[in-house]
């Protein structure tokens, strides 16, 4: 018994696979990464390529139901959200930069929109 359960221990432990990684961007004043605000990734990696600002949907806590428009521009701050792009040279993949609250949330590599 004990050693049907080491086994199923480790098919679980394998299926887990490695902890994941938060991204980060390598400029030449350093490397900026998650939790970062958006004045030491400018520091770092200099003005973006492009820049997007939005205000993104307010959902209900605990739910993924939006808070309607009229409610959510009343009472419910939005949530600002800013896209940096950058362009880091030929050979090398396009890195977004997303920050939410004037913090860098996410960084991802390639050109695809979300």
């Amino acid at each position: 018994m004990n050693a049907r359960l080491c086994v199923v221990a480790g098919a679980l432990l394998a299926l887990a696979g490695p902890a994941a990684q938060a991204e980060s961007l390598r400029c030449s004043g350093g490397s900026a990464s998650e939790g970062d605000s958006r004045l030491a990734v400018l520091y770092k990696c200099g003005r973006p390529l492009l820049a997007d600002n939005r205000c993104e949907t307010v959902f209900y806590a605990g739910s993924l139901q939006p808070v309607p428009e009229v409610i959510a521009g009343a009472y419910v701050p939005c949530q600002p959200v800013e896209e940096w792009l950058y362009e880091r040279g030929p050979g090398t993949l396009a890195a977004t930069v997303r920050f939410r609250w004037g913090v860098v949330q996410s960084i991802r590599y390639g050109r695809e929109p979300e």
